[in-house]
């Protein structure tokens, strides 16, 4: 099992223990990945965080480390003679892994499918050349990858399984002594380095217009440890009282003690979507990854939400619209519209119950899955 960045990890470690739930006999795992699937028990090669990386222009002076890292992982795989190889997101690495394996005897599954219905739609009928299956996060990839040959099983979003409608608002102010009337904001700049770098002047500078308008104003900025450090620098100039938190229960309890939330466009909107916190969305990528961008992108929006409903629910502020003046504008009418408030929750409700909110676990479903690929190995019969 490999996966290359945190949320790859995560996925990796419910996914190991399913596998550990549903089978009926002991298993072994070795790859690469973090503290969850070490947690769960991985023998992992090297240490994940070499991989996280994200854009062409933060890839491009680590691109000899990382294929070096390929051929050790790919070598060790073979040393292995797995019964399953699982790779994990992070295509820049694990599908170049996977490409070399093609004929190691075992099956090769990939979770979370590409996104070729976003850019490079070419990938699908390439990766189905070594691929053996894909499980898919959203209901409608799989034909997108069965239409070359390649199987691919929705097994519904792993978001819906983090409970991020769990938190605690009250207790969360009362911890950090936020007063009950003052209005927070829960602002999320992204959990890469060049992201964070990129979005905390804007930002920062759009809380700053709402707070000189408004009296008390808060801002709570839930980050991961690994770029804890930097967005407490980068927020320690704020016009307005800013607290720090990290990890993902302090996360969720912050959804529930803020009004508004301010995010980069990711997976965290899914998060605000389940905690019913409404949101404004804004990206800015450095110029060279923009540029390349801009030439690949096949869909009208960034934000999953406006995705899945294919409609702009979520407000969005995409490169030069990243601007603080309309990010304040846009987050002033979510404080300020009751309506619009409770329009944007329950529109983006509906996105993540198409997504299984409510429904079976996604890491189960895949577990049976991928235990399924590997029983039909042993007894060998039509793909």
């Amino acid at each position: 099992m490999v996966a290359g960045e945190p949320s790859g990890d995560l996925l990796g470690g419910r996914l190991m223990g399913e596998l550990k739930r549903q089978s009926h006999g002991p298993l072994k795992f070795v790859g690469v990945g973090g503290e969850r699937m070490i947690g769960e028990g991985l023998e992992s090669l090297f240490d994940m965080r070499e991989l996280s990386v994200m854009g062409y222009l933060e890839v491009i002076p680590r691109i000899l480390g990382l294929l070096a890292r390929i051929r050790e992982t790919a070598e060790a795989a073979r040393g292995l003679r797995p019964d399953a190889v699982i790779t994990i997101d992070s295509p820049e690495f694990t599908l170049r892994l996977a490409a070399r394996l093609k004929g190691l005897g075992a099956p090769l599954i990939h979770y979370v499918a590409p996104q070729v219905w976003a850019h490079r739609p070419g990938r699908a009928a390439k990766i189905a050349q070594y691929l053996d299956h894909i499980l898919a996060m959203l209901p409608f990839e799989p034909p997108l990858f069965e239409a070359h040959g390649l199987p691919c099983t929705y097994v519904g979003h792993a978001i819906v399984e983090e409970g991020a409608e769990k938190g605690d608002g009250p207790d969360f102010r009362r911890r950090h002594a936020i007063p009950a009337e003052a209005p927070v904001i829960a602002v999320l700049p992204g959990s890469r380095h060049g992201e964070v770098a990129r979005h905390l002047p804007i930002f920062g500078a759009a809380l700053g217009r709402l707070a000189a308008a408004r009296s008390g104003l808060r801002a709570v900025v839930p980050t991961v440890a690994a770029v804890a450090d930097e967005v407490a620098r980068g927020t320690a100039g704020w016009p307005l009282e800013t607290l720090v938190v990290t990890g993902a229960d302090e996360k969720y309890h912050a959804f529930a003690a803020s009004q508004a939330a301010l995010a980069a466009s990711g997976t965290v909107a899914l998060e605000l979507a389940i905690a019913g916190l409404p949101m404004v969305i804004a990206y800015k990528a450095n110029a060279v990854t923009a540029w390349a961008m801009r030439r690949m992108l096949l869909v009208p929006y960034a934000c999953l939400v406006n995705l899945i409903l294919d409609r702009p629910v979520v407000p969005e502020f995409i490169q030069q619209r990243c601007r603080p003046e309309l990010l304040a504008e846009a987050v002033a009418g979510l404080l300020d519209d009751p309506e619009a408030r409770a329009a944007q929750i329950g529109e983006a409700r509906r996105a993540v119950e198409i997504l299984g909110l409510g429904g079976a676990s996604p890491s189960a479903r895949a577990a049976e899955v991928v235990l399924g690929i590997i029983a039909r190995k042993a007894k060998p019969g039509p793909r």
